[in-house]
């Protein structure tokens, strides 16, 4: 079978600069490496704890963890996760990848011990160790741990934790999400997943048609509802339980600290957008009359008001990219130029292929971005978004190998930042109507990634302190809750029905407790970036900076030192006031037509 091309660009992932096939000898010899240097590690450290009063001796345990952290140990896994995502049905590659998985955590927790001795390090020498210059490169890795160490409990007790939390959480959430991927609704005579009924609710002509189906799937959901209120009343004491034996005052201080985020900026971001649901509400105003709708109904939140009417082939897409990633730094363009040129993305979808787009990266391993392009303006924007990651990535390699992750919190910022370049370059190149319908969709994403997500972060917030000091919240309490926080940042506009609030038996990231902040950090810091550059163009090569920085220091450190001070009280609202402002240009445009 030949290979896809569009004008000579090679359009499928060549997997084979990672290995030749699943059944590649290497994988093996990859793991037993692995597992051979994190043995001599553990065996060199296990019993001699001198690095944990002398500096000399820290010094070289350090070292020796860095080089085991070089070793691409995750390279194994993520080839058979790319193979699995071009082949869905492939069985043998998924029970090869299970295997592999079950492998990695054995050789991560060969060194648990390690990590959990360096949080145990007493204060005294801690002091010392963080002012040593010899130490310097490993200052934010010691940090972080003597951070995380006032939470951490002894050896076997964390072992007891981690053993404890398949059954009393993964199980419960892996079960629960296998239940409901195996629902169904009756739709056009057919029955089709409750996944795909999902999508499709918004794009359904009539107001009629969207509630039907959305009611279908809430219905669907009510029948679940007392399997998912026991499912996340038993999580969340579960979370309760660890929060209370580690010591942590808030339900959602382990998921701040985890992203390495400063307690005072997440609730300033919290405070700060909820305090401005009145420009969600005045987007969702403009929406309805765009739609001629009276009200709303919970089911019209993401329906579309038109169609760029532009096809955009994936050709043209990366000539595009090309042009504009090129003409805001070389190496931008280079990079996406290198990967068309090896085949680092796959672009089109087809049988088998694992659906939406991401990009895949690890140490010391070629990154890899899917996509599933359909010659939409939407695809275009996406593809910019993955090459945000991608570049990122690429610039993060400078860093050690300790330090090439970037936190979640910050995992963002360049794929929406690239999306602004893009957003931005084509805007005037739109008709009139194309740029309605453009800046509609532009402020409906910036609605659902930020003021949405906050929603549900106040509704998670409410959960947990409910569970914690009532026991117990039963299925009608939850979903009162939840009707209540969507409320509040949808706005009068909308009608909301009792069975609306049972959408969170359906709503995975409230599973993740709190995650759903970092998609509103990450989108108004890229805000402010893409505003200082739009003032100053010079400004690029602090963008480089941040890119460039990974892990190494926190976040709230890496955009000081590009001067952005998250901290400050009015950087949010900032942000905020750009939203602003593209609802004042919507509602300029729609009453001009």
């Amino acid at each position: 079978m030949s290979k896809k091309t569009t004008n000579k660009i090679n359009t499928e992932w060549n997997l084979k600069q990672l290995y030749k096939s699943p059944d590649d000898s290497q994988i093996e010899n990859d793991l037993l490496f692995a597992e051979k240097a994190y043995e001599v590690f553990a065996k060199k450290y296990k019993t001699n704890s001198k690095y944990m009063t002398e500096e000399a001796s820290l010094l070289n345990a350090l070292r020796d963890y860095e080089k085991i952290s070089d070793i691409p140990v995750s390279k194994t896994y993520m080839y058979l996760h790319l193979a699995q995502d071009l082949d869905s049905k492939n069985v043998k590659v998924r029970a090869k990848m299970n295997l592999v998985s079950q492998r990695l955590q054995k050789i991560g927790n060969s060194v648990l011990f390690f990590e959990v001795n360096l949080s145990k390090i007493l204060p005294k020498y801690q002091k010392l160790f963080l002012c040593n210059k010899k130490l310097s490169k490993y200052n934010y890795l010691l940090r972080k741990t003597f951070e995380t160490g006032k939470y951490v409990l002894t050896e076997p007790e964390e072992k007891i934790l981690s053993l404890k939390s398949l059954p009393s959480r993964k199980l419960w959430t892996d079960a629960f999400s296998k239940i409901i991927s195996k629902q169904t609704v009756r739709h056009n005579g057919k029955d089709i997943p409750i996944s795909e009924a999902s999508v499709i609710i918004r794009d359904l002509k009539t107001q009629a048609e969207r509630k039907k189906l959305h009611d279908a799937v809430m219905d669907k959901y009510c029948e679940l509802s007392e399997m998912a209120e026991s499912e996340l009343n038993a999580i969340v004491t579960d979370k309760k339980i660890n929060d209370e034996l580690r010591g942590y005052d808030k339900a959602y201080d382990s998921t701040i600290l985890g992203y390495e985020n400063d307690r005072k900026s997440v609730l300033n971001l919290v405070k700060t957008v909820t305090d401005n649901f009145n420009v969600a509400h005045r987007f969702y105003a403009i929406k309805a009359r765009m739609l001629k709708l009276k009200n709303l109904n919970y089911s019209d939140r993401a329906v579309p008001v038109g169609k760029t009417k532009r096809k955009v082939t994936f050709s043209e897409s990366s000539d595009i990219l090309q042009k504009l990633f090129s003409s805001i730094d070389p190496k931008f363009g280079e990079i996406l130029k290198g990967y068309l040129a090896n085949r680092q993305i796959d672009a089109f979808p087809k049988v088998g292929k694992k659906g939406g787009a991401y990009c895949s990266y690890d140490h010391k391993t070629p990154t890899f971005v899917l996509l599933n392009h359909t010659n939409t303006f939407e695809s275009l924007s996406t593809f910019a978004h993955e090459m945000g990651h991608a570049i990122h990535s690429e610039f993060s390699r400078t860093q050690p190998a300790i330090y090439e992750s970037h936190s979640t919190s910050t995992a963002e910022v360049a794929s929406t930042l690239f999306e602004s370049f893009l957003f931005y370059d084509q805007f005037e190149k739109f008709s009139k109507e194309e740029k309605i319908v453009a800046l509609h969709d532009k402020i409906q994403d910036d609605v659902a990634t930020i003021f949405r997500q906050i929603a549900c972060f106040n509704f998670e917030l409410e959960m947990h302190e409910t569970i914690r000091e009532k026991g117990n919240m039963t299925k009608e309490e939850l979903a009162l809750c939840m009707n209540k926080h969507m409320k509040n940042y949808l706005g009068s506009k909308f009608k909301l029905d009792d069975k609306d609030g049972y959408s969170f038996v359906g709503w995975p990231h409230i599973r993740y407790f709190f995650y759903v902040y970092s998609y509103a950090f990450g989108q108004l810091a890229s805000k402010a970036l893409y505003k200082k550059y739009q003032e100053d163009k010079t400004y690029i090569e602090k963008i480089k900076k941040f890119l460039s920085l990974g892990g190494s220091m926190s976040p709230e450190d890496i955009f000081k030192s590009i001067g952005v001070d998250v901290l400050k009280p009015d950087f949010f609202k900032k942000g905020i006031e750009s939203i602003e402002e593209d609802v004042k240009m919507l509602e300029r445009l729609v009453a001009r037509k």
